[in-house]
């Protein structure tokens, strides 16, 4: 192949036509990208240095863009609200860890179908 048109067309015959707007060739470029650019790995790595920079009391706030980058940010999270990370089932505690954050949201905020409708209405969202 030398095209990514090309691997779009190998990738849309295996898989099928179009389901809805998007192309059956949009999951694999989105993993191409991902793994080229290393974003996974980008992201787990700035997390911490964000902890060690945040003010005391203050709050951060992750947007993730898709699934792959939630899993990682709520893990991340959830480690470092606890003050214990060993295996469940060991006795005695010996990680020393201690929660360096206190969750605020256990889940995702999402936007209304209000304000989703108005970003619409402006041209926010395609």
């Amino acid at each position: 192949m030398n095209s990514t048109l090309q691997l779009a067309e190998v990738i849309s015959r295996a898989i099928g036509s179009r389901r809805g707007k998007i192309h059956p060739a949009t999951r694999t470029f989105q993993a191409l990208r991902i793994a080229v650019n290393q974003e996974l790995q980008a992201l787990e790595a700035v997390l911490p240095i964000a902890l060690e920079i945040l003010a005391p009391g203050g709050r951060l706030a992750v947007i993730a863009f898709h699934s792959l980058e939630d899993r990682l940010v709520k893990q991340f999270f959830r480690r470092e609200s606890q003050d214990c990370i060993c295996p469940p089932g060991q006795p005695v505690c010996t990680c020393g860890h201690h929660a360096s954050v206190r969750l605020v949201n256990r889940h995702a905020v999402q936007p209304s179908e209000a304000e989703t409708g108005q970003n619409r209405e402006r041209g926010v969202l395609a």
